[in-house]
């Protein structure tokens, strides 16, 4: 029984199967460098309030760095029997340097210890994944001012609706993105909170300085109840509800370029590097990137749901469930980190068929409304504006032409008031045009959106 830690209370060894079911190292042992850097902190801070000496707490800080380099050039004999990545590291720790090792752990527990390492890990995460959002913002960012002036139809039930421009479209991404951006800098800010201290539940008997030992980690202040902090996954959760958010944002740009990209939309191509063909078709060019993202949606929602039901039962304070709260975290990261950094890059070489966009626009009447506010301009209510107009569209679906398409006397046998300045009004760059304010589809507020994103990026 010496090879468990704490194996002193028991007199027969753990059961094979059970060593294998409850062991977590073969997944936590990602934490290892987080492992590491809360154990140094913490052995820096019972130096400095006289636990352990200083040369003790010098050789406990050499051994565990000498151990990081041992990990990083994989010569760490990992071990099932040691459960995880705390217990690893802490034996191998002893090994290495000796009884003054087996000080570590003094005034901790694997409670407030695997608290710290999953905040420390997510707050490491959390940074990256902003870094990734401000990369992908900036991308369509460059492709939307390209397109500022580009005219597209927009859609409303997947119907032509009203022209705008595709730098609009992509705008409306961008403000999809900006949320995610904020929630996660939110959240990031209830991670970085030091649970360090609260040991199994109760706190420790010994003098610790917990200011001191979350200084040393960078975390903006330390947990106000023992109870709570070894056993709160709130943070975590909110990271998973966070991450969710952005996926179903991915998965509706998914299901746009899915559809453009089609021959019977033919908005955009997506490059050859971002497709694959079919087995059976050598005409075919899927966009599985997009697909797959859309598709990858659902393990994070599971995700979610997974860490939610696994703290719905729970009493206080730490129970061996939260061991599972892990790989859904892990995975969603690595998800998350993968689908921003392909999306990045397949927007960067994104061909956008401007002709075929514009002649969208022209299709579906789309500036009707266009012609309803014209109406509306010459004092006519707008709800007879607007049954005005629709006998003009129903009278130009039965002659098979364009509301461009009818002469003023056409136009004239429906309301007197059309004049030949209907024609400008009727354009599709006369209706982009008309929308001159705030968080509308003119050229001109699209770059100043576009200015004002840029200018968010940069703070």
């Amino acid at each position: 029984m010496s090879e468990k830690p704490w194996g002193g209370r028991f007199s027969t060894a753990t059961d094979t199967l059970v060593e294998i079911f409850t062991t977590s190292v073969h997944f936590d042992h990602r934490l290892y460098p987080y492992d590491i850097m809360g154990s140094i902190a913490h052995a820096k801070m019972l130096a400095k309030v006289g636990v352990l000496t200083q040369e003790e707490g010098e050789q406990i800080v050499d051994g565990l760095t000498a151990l990081q380099t041992e990990i990083e050039q994989n010569q760490f004999p990992w071990s099932i029997a040691l459960e995880d990545v705390h217990m690893n590291i802490e034996s191998r720790l002893i090994e290495k340097i000796g009884e003054v090792g087996k000080k570590l752990h003094t005034g901790r527990s694997r409670n407030d210890q695997v608290a710290t390492d999953i905040r420390l890990y997510l707050r490491h995460e959390i940074d990256n994944l902003l870094t990734l959002i401000n990369n992908f913002l900036t991308q369509l960012l460059t492709l939307a001012e390209q397109h500022a002036t580009t005219i597209m139809p927009g859609f409303t039930h997947l119907q032509s609706a009203q022209p705008i421009t595709f730098g609009h479209h992509l705008l409306a991404w961008c403000e999809m993105l900006v949320r995610d951006r904020s929630r996660l800098q939110e959240c990031r800010q209830r991670v970085n909170i030091c649970p360090l201290g609260s040991a199994a539940l109760a706190g420790t008997s010994y003098p610790i300085d917990r200011h001191y030992t979350a200084e040393l980690l960078g975390f903006s202040g330390i947990s106000n109840n023992s109870l709570d902090a070894v056993s709160d996954r709130d943070f975590a959760i909110e990271f998973l509800s966070d991450s969710a958010l952005l996926m179903m944002h991915l998965s509706r740009f998914s299901e746009e370029l899915i559809l453009w990209s089609s021959p019977q939309f033919n908005f955009i191509e997506l490059d050859d590097t971002f497709c694959t063909g079919s087995s059976i078709m050598p005409q075919k060019k899927n966009p599985d990137v997009p697909e797959l993202v859309r598709g990858k949606t659902g393990h994070i929602y599971g995700h979610l749901i997974s860490l939610l039901t696994l703290m719905k039962a729970q009493p206080l304070a730490y129970n061996r469930d939260n061991q599972e709260d892990k790989t859904p975290l892990f995975d969603t990261v690595e998800t998350l980190n993968l689908c921003l950094m392909i999306y990045t890059k397949m927007m960067g070489s994104l061909r956008v068929n401007i002709p075929q966009l514009y002649q969208a626009a022209e299709r579906g009447f789309t500036t009707a409304t266009d012609l309803a506010d014209y109406l509306v301009r010459k004092k006519i209510p707008f709800r007879d504006a607007h049954e005005i107009v629709g006998k003009i569209v129903r009278y130009c679906i039965e002659h098979n032409c364009t509301l461009t398409q009818l002469e003023l006397s056409q136009f004239r046998q429906f309301s007197p008031d059309i004049q030949e300045d209907i024609y400008t009004i009727l354009s599709l760059e006369g209706s982009v045009q008309a929308r001159q304010h705030w968080g509308a589809t003119a050229p001109e507020q699209v770059r100043q959106s576009i200015q004002r994103l840029r200018t968010l990026l940069r703070s």
